[in-house]
């Protein structure tokens, strides 16, 4: 690209200088005139906000440093905000300021989006300017502006991915490398991949808020992140990893959002068993996968780095890019019209379970066990069993059941006395029977005896009723 195709240049302001900023940073002083010819428009950064501005900052500098963001946000030779502060105050009131300012604003901030993301878009319509945030859900990927774009006439049925690295890095030691939990979260710490306080990671929350903000944009409807419900991998032990494996499943921490009977929105966060054909299985180490299912486009993958300081500032400067050009030509990209979003209660979610229990390994103890399944109406479609001495382990893998009938078979099993632990309950991802389990499955659990049909739990095969799918949900019946 020549300079006479250059469209002008956008004074720009970056609040924070962490990982992500830093980077960003360099990436915009490196080699600006590079830059500009390829973006064709001139990015020049006006200011950096840091906490602390006496502080060296490699590639960055000293000039630029400034510890007041709340006057560089005021100032009005800046053009474009780009937020990477990270958490919801001072961050919400700064975007919040320079929104009303009419300046347009790249954040990386899931935090912020996901909580008061429909609020913000609010504020950007009304001043008609950009608020983009392609960095904060799975760092380089482009997932927002294909939902938000691309896919804008899509009739979107459901969003499934891992986004979120650090779990996906411990699971896959967990599989691969037969360590238990607390081993592979210290390595991941080791590496850099996981926090001192790995809590937002392992536990969830990092994915609910990336969740939250897939759904709003694949189903046009306001969806917080207190909306999403959440579990996370603390509990899983490693015997459960490599059961899963042996049954031809690998072990994911999922953000899912899909529509389900009745035009409610199913938008969680849990680990699940995917089929080791389906592709999210081949997801290994701190990689991130997002897995699209449109009506009219069929299903599509992206798949990258996503996180880490160079790939989301990649992201952030795409971002800032498209906000410089829309700046300059009076424009600004296309913000969907958000509506209600009616949740679906995590209760009502129907899927296939994989359940894990130590029981006392005397008589009787299987009948009592499966009478339990049975008077929730819960299926057993296989069980296997492995002996420990005066102790047994029971996996079973259920035909899709509801989720509040699998809890309170769960809750019920726990109060007899020959159950000893109750180990895993995990939700069985991309598989879908192709009919439902008829009344003589039932009826052998209210009988006592669980019915094996076949290999216990094989991976879904030819002649099985199981087809591979990443969608399993379906609503309340």
């Amino acid at each position: 690209m020549v300079e006479s195709r250059r469209r002008g240049t956008v004074r720009v302001a970056v609040l924070g200088c962490g990982t992500v900023g830093g980077a960003l940073v360099r990436l915009l002083l490196e080699d600006p005139e590079g830059l500009a010819d390829r973006a064709g428009v001139g990015l020049e950064l006006v200011g950096v906000a840091v906490a602390d501005p006496t502080r060296d900052r490699p590639g960055v500098p000293r000039a630029l440093l400034t510890g007041d963001a709340a006057q560089l946000v005021a100032d009005p030779t800046v053009e474009v905000v780009v937020e990477l502060i990270g958490g919801l105050s001072p961050a919400r009131e700064l975007v919040e300021e320079a929104l009303t300012r009419g300046k347009a604003v790249v954040t990386a901030n899931k935090a912020l989006v996901a909580s008061c993301g429909p609020d913000l878009a609010e504020k950007a319509a009304a001043a008609g300017v950009d608020l983009l945030y392609e960095a904060a859900v799975a760092g380089a990927i482009p997932i927002i502006r294909p939902l938000r774009e691309s896919l804008a006439g899509e009739r979107v049925q459901r969003v499934a991915g891992i986004v979120n690295g650090t779990t996906n890095f411990v699971l896959t030691r967990m599989a691969e490398a037969g360590e238990p939990y607390e081993a592979a979260l210290a390595e991941a710490q080791r590496l850099g991949y996981a926090e001192r306080d790995p809590t937002a990671d392992v536990g969830g929350h990092d994915a609910a808020q990336k969740a939250a903000i897939l759904a709003g944009l694949a189903f046009r409807c306001a969806v917080r992140d207190q909306d999403v419900s959440r579990e996370g991998i603390e509990g899983l032990q490693a015997a459960d990893v490599a059961a899963a494996r042996r049954l031809g499943f690998e072990v994911k921490l999922l953000a899912v959002a899909e529509m389900v009977d009745g035009g409610a929105v199913s938008v969680r966060v849990h680990p699940a068993l995917v089929p080791q054909e389906h592709p999210l299985a081949a997801v290994r180490g701190a990689f991130n996968a997002v897995f699209v299912e449109g009506q009219a486009c069929g299903e599509l993958m992206l798949y990258g780095r996503g996180a880490g300081g160079a790939p989301t500032a990649s992201a952030v400067l795409g971002d800032l890019i498209d906000a410089a050009w829309n700046r300059l030509s009076g424009t600004a990209a296309p913000a969907p019209v958000l509506g209600p979003a009616r949740i679906q209660p995590l209760a009502e979610l129907r899927c296939p379970f994989y359940l894990s229990l130590e029981v006392a390994d005397r008589p009787g103890v299987l009948a009592a066990v499966a009478s339990v399944f049975g008077r929730h109406g819960v299926s057993i479609r296989s069980m296997e069993q492995d002996g420990q001495g005066d102790e047994a382990r029971l996996i079973f893998l259920t035909h899709s059941a509801r989720d509040g009938d699998v809890q309170a078979t769960l809750a019920e099993l726990a109060r007899l006395d020959a159950v000893r632990h109750i180990g895993a309950a995990i939700r069985v991802a991309g598989v879908e029977e192709a009919e439902e389990p008829g009344e003589a499955d039932r009826g052998a659990n209210r009988a006592g005896g669980p019915r094996r049909e076949g290999p216990v739990g094989g991976a879904p095969r030819a002649g099985d009723r199981r087809r591979a799918r990443v969608g399993w949900a379906r609503g309340s019946e």
